[in-house]
């Protein structure tokens, strides 16, 4: 078994090139006719041609092969007659006293030596060897004269019944003739009782007549299918050439050459597609041309909007800050002061989306890429809002490696689609933890958002990036967002040229991730983190075995490694707390708390304060750091 497993690896090794090479063989062909109009055509026309060529052929090598052998039998006929009545007449003038087989030889050399240029032999059945058969009688076996054994045996049992028979045999005589023959046969009224007469016509000539035509039919059927071949191909050419250049105009058209056209040649039916399409290239090209001029026109009113929006809402936010700052207010206008100051917050925050969404469309946003950790990005964001997490609950569990993850990337811009995401995450995570990760390659950088939420449907996936969409329009935005956050996030990622993706399940949860080459211009191939969650739970709380339990927690105030997590720490992408896990007598955690200050600030952690102070401080940083 050992030899035979050998043998058959060694085969497998030499065959593999060959197997290698008939399969891209196979795939090349088959690419080229799925592509190629042209090739089909001429191929069918052609296999078609052929297929009618070979029927003709059969048909026609019939027909001739039928009319020479009826020919050749009828002639044959008239000479077995002539060759009897010869027999007969030799037979009754011979001696009695003469042999058997002296009579027998007598008359078949007076056959055999017939002049052949009497007119007698001048018949159309040709040259033939006569053979004369008298069966045995009594103690007497048979006697004969020529090449019995060329006789056929079925052939013999005609004649011996009375019959003028004739059959159709293949003679191998080493010494004569071999080839197909017509042998006919018949009964005599000689003397000599029960004699048969035989006459073997070859068959040569009317074999190299039909050998003749055969090789003239396949020579014309050659000529046939190559002119077939050429003519396919030019009437496949004057079909296939106006598609191309059709073809090649949608390309071109597609790529914004709105001027492109069709030329316009005769009054045939490619004449009037070539028209049809200009006319559906021109209407295009209009509406096209509206569009954009649409299209600039809101770019233009929503920037200028934008920015004239700006002036007054800096007189109203002065005005705003003034009278909320003051210690004199009753009850009731402290509290209109309290919700002018948060809308008047979601209303600059609306402008600088309307703004920065209008930069994108336009083609001016600019990257200001730099090298640095990433992770910085990812602690900024969470600083950021942790006041939303304290709000509504919500743990915030976050899984930084250890070591730097640097890329060049724009600081700004990766912080406001993490900050977008975590955002989105709080307002539809039903107060459930969220899980932002980062993981890195050689390639590129990778963060995953995910929470349990109420999760997206079936095609939401898609529709989430949309301007101002909204799962659940009666759902309350606690980040005060204005809808454009996505939006901009996706417009920031291609910036990049990265990718910003999203998979949810009803229920389940949703997942955002985003994907950054870690050198600027370079295209991101494959991510480093996954986009669909795997099925293994680990349970949140509770530490993994050897894995210290202050790597992985919700998020404080404090140094960065009181919350950031090894590689190894934090591996599925399901988790669930526990409802016992802390211990009775530790302290609570702080689900929705800062784990460090922002980079830009300082490196002492801010004082604690009420709660207006701290949103206040967030709030003006939230601005620096948009500006």
């Amino acid at each position: 078994m050992t030899g035979v497993s050998r043998w058959r690896r060694r085969v497998n090794r030499r065959l593999s090139p060959f197997v290698r090479w008939s399969r891209a063989l196979g795939n090349s062909v088959a690419h080229t006719w799925r592509r190629s109009l042209q090739l089909r055509v001429v191929v069918s026309t052609l296999s078609l041609s052929m297929i009618v060529i070979l029927v003709l052929g059969v048909v026609l090598t019939s027909q001739i092969t039928d009319r020479l052998l009826e020919t050749k039998i009828g002639a044959a006929t008239e000479e077995l007659d002539r060759a009897r009545a010869t027999v007969e007449g030799q037979l009754v003038g011979s001696d009695a006293s003469t042999s058997l087989q002296t009579q027998l030889d007598g008359a078949r050399a007076n056959l055999t030596n017939r002049d052949p240029d009497s007119a007698e032999n001048s018949g159309s059945a040709g040259t033939f060897e006569p053979v004369l058969i008298v069966p045995g009688g009594g103690p007497r076996g048979p006697t004969s004269a020529g090449t019995v054994e060329a006789v056929p045996e079925q052939l013999r049992t005609f004649v011996e019944r009375g019959q003028v028979s004739y059959q159709f045999t293949t003679i191998d005589d080493p010494d004569g003739y071999n080839g197909p023959a017509l042998v006919v046969g018949t009964p005599t009224t000689s003397s000599l009782s029960g004699l048969e007469l035989y006459l073997i016509f070859p068959l040569n000539s009317e074999d190299r007549s039909l050998s003749l035509v055969r090789g003239t039919l396949l020579i014309g059927g050659g000529v046939l299918a190559v002119l077939l071949a050429a003519i396919s191909l030019l009437v496949a050419r004057q079909v296939v050439l106006p598609l191309r250049s059709a073809s090649r105009i949608a390309v071109r058209f597609a790529d914004g050459r709105l001027k492109e056209r069709m030329p316009v040649r005769g009054e045939d039916d490619m004449a009037r597609l070539a028209m049809s399409f200009n006319e559906m290239a021109e209407s295009l090209s209009k509406q096209i041309t509206q569009l954009e001029e649409f299209g600039n026109l809101q770019k233009r009113f929503t920037s200028d909007v934008s920015h004239e929006l700006r002036t007054p809402l800096t007189t109203v936010r002065m005005a705003a800050d003034l009278i909320h700052d003051s210690d004199h207010l009753e009850p009731g206008l402290r509290r209109a002061s309290e919700l002018l100051v948060t809308e008047l917050d979601r209303f600059e925050g609306l402008l600088g989306d309307l703004l920065e969404i209008s930069r994108h469309d336009a083609g001016v946003a600019e990257l200001a890429a730099e090298q640095l950790d990433v992770r910085m990005c990812a602690r900024a964001a969470v600083s950021t809002v942790r006041h939303l997490a304290k709000d509504t609950g919500t743990e915030l569990i976050v899984d930084l490696p250890s070591e730097q993850v640097v890329a060049e990337v724009d600081p700004r811009r990766v912080e406001r689609i993490l900050r977008n995401l975590l955002s989105n995450a709080i307002d539809h995570g039903e107060g459930k933890p969220i899980l932002l990760r980062l993981r890195s390659d050689d390639n590129a950088v990778a963060f995953v958002v995910r929470d349990q939420g109420i999760g997206l449907r079936p095609g939401e996936e898609k529709l989430v990036f949309n301007r101002f969409w909204r799962s659940d329009p009666s759902r309350v935005r606690r980040s005060g967002g204005t809808g454009l956050g996505l939006a901009i996030s996706v417009e920031d990622a291609n910036l990049h040229d990265g990718r910003l993706e999203a998979w949810g399940q009803p229920g389940v949860g949703s997942v955002f991730r985003l994907t950054l080459p870690r050198v600027r211009g370079r295209k991101v191939s494959a991510s480093p983190l996954p986009l669909v969650p795997g099925t293994a739970r680990h349970v949140q709380g509770r530490p993994r075995p050897g894995v210290e339990e202050d790597r992985i927690r919700a998020i404080e105030d404090g140094a960065p490694e009181d919350y950031v997590a090894d590689t190894e720490d934090v591996q599925d992408d399901d988790f669930t707390p526990a409802p016992d896990a802390a211990a009775p007598d530790a302290p609570a955690r702080d689900d929705s708390a800062d784990p460090a200050p922002d980079p830009t600030d300082t490196d002492e952690p801010a004082e604690p304060g009420d709660d207006a102070a701290e949103n206040s401080q967030e709030r003006e940083r939230s601005q620096e750091h948009e500006r």
